[in-house]
């Protein structure tokens, strides 16, 4: 099959890679785009894990209110100022914000959950439930994107959810 320009832009435009890695994968996956994608988001963990023991000192605090009754707010760190300016930082903040609203998580991840206590992950842990606008993804799932696009740590340090009329 041949690679053209408009199938690089369409797999570029799902993944956020960059040309050269859609090119390259879509090359190693035959032509075949879905095999492609799966390369790709392959890619971008191994991207994340080799990543994950790099200090976040920098961030940001993001707020996100429904209806002015259930609000969030979540710090998320990333390893430079620049990269926290990034509309990709910005826009992975107030989604994780966004989810926190919506689904009440506990915890940040199965780290944080006292010994001895039973917890579901998927309900309770931020990082293991299903991203809201695509549960398709978990809420790591999507951090790792973000780190394979601009190249840095992303974690979530911590979190508060506040609902009104509840103490």
């Amino acid at each position: 099959m041949e690679i053209t320009i408009e199938v690089i832009k369409t797999l570029r435009g799902k993944t956020g890679a960059g040309i050269m890695d859609c090119k390259k994968a879509l090359k190693d996956a035959a032509g075949d785009f879905d095999k492609a994608c799966q390369i790709i988001k392959e890619k971008g963990l191994e991207t994340a894990n080799k990543k994950a023991n790099r200090a976040t000192g920098d961030g940001l605090v993001e707020t996100y209110v429904h209806n002015g009754r259930i609000g969030a707010m979540v710090e998320v760190n990333c390893e430079t100022d620049f990269v926290a300016k990034t509309e990709q930082f910005k826009d992975l903040a107030r989604n994780i914000a966004m989810q926190i609203t919506a689904m009440a998580p506990t915890y940040v991840s199965q780290d944080d959950v006292p010994e001895g206590q039973d917890v579901d992950p998927k309900q309770d842990c931020l990082l293991s439930q299903p991203f809201v606008r695509d549960d398709s993804l978990t809420v790591q799932d999507l951090i790792n994107e973000v780190i394979a696009k601009v190249g840095e740590n992303i974690q979530v340090k911590r979190f508060n959810r506040y609902e009104l009329g509840c103490s």
